[in-house]
């Protein structure tokens, strides 16, 4: 029961969307515009980065709530931690109140490591701004994060559970960014430079 509490809650923490709040206060359509989805990258895309800074932020915090209130309410239990961090990742990737479509989940996905174990998000966090400044696309970081997480949470706490259970948003996430793919592919993906240049943002005038 206490797992079942604790996922319950933390996919309704994790359906609290920000993008979405800013996107109906500034009437903008993020579902037709940008990558068609209510998260911090095409937040970012479509208002520029101090907006997709504070949906980031916002997303992040979300699911490092969810684990912390997991554990403090569960410490008996091993890895409700984890549950509770996975089940608002999949409550930002799926919320009920948006007809189950919301955004793509790495944010939070950091936020939940960042919860579990803040020395490692640091790590991966370095490595996903060094990862997406070499190749000019913010989903190569969202991949390394991904994998890299459930691989080293798995290897150091010596549980394959663990990453079993991590690697449960790790699938979902990857799913949700197959387009990406594709875009890099045929060469019209998102390029991180320009949001300097003031392409891809809306026009607000």
């Amino acid at each position: 029961m206490g797992y079942f509490i604790a996922a319950l809650v933390g996919y309704l923490i994790g359906s609290s969307n920000l993008a979405y709040y800013i996107a109906k206060w500034k009437h903008v359509d993020f579902r037709s515009s940008g990558s068609g989805n209510l998260g911090a990258s095409n937040t970012t895309m479509l208002l520029g980065w101090k907006t997709g800074i504070l949906v980031g932020i916002h997303d992040i915090a979300k699911s490092a709530l969810a684990v912390y209130l997991a554990m403090w309410f569960f410490p008996e239990l091993e890895h409700v931690g984890p549950v509770a961090g996975v089940a608002s990742v999949l409550g930002h990737i799926f919320p009920f109140y948006l007809k189950f479509k919301g955004g793509k989940g790495f944010a939070s996905y950091l936020g939940m490591t960042l919860a579990l174990n803040w020395k490692l998000a640091l790590v991966v966090l370095g490595l996903v701004v060094l990862i997406t400044f070499l190749t000019d696309y913010i989903v190569a970081g969202t991949v390394t994060t991904i994998v890299v997480v459930p691989v080293s949470m798995g290897i150091m706490c010596h549980s394959a559970l663990l990453a079993v259970i991590l690697l449960v948003g790790t699938a979902v996430i990857a799913y949700k960014h197959r387009e990406n793919f594709v875009r890099i592919y045929q060469g019209t993906e998102f390029r991180v430079r320009n949001v300097s240049k003031g392409k891809h943002r809306i026009d607000k005038s």
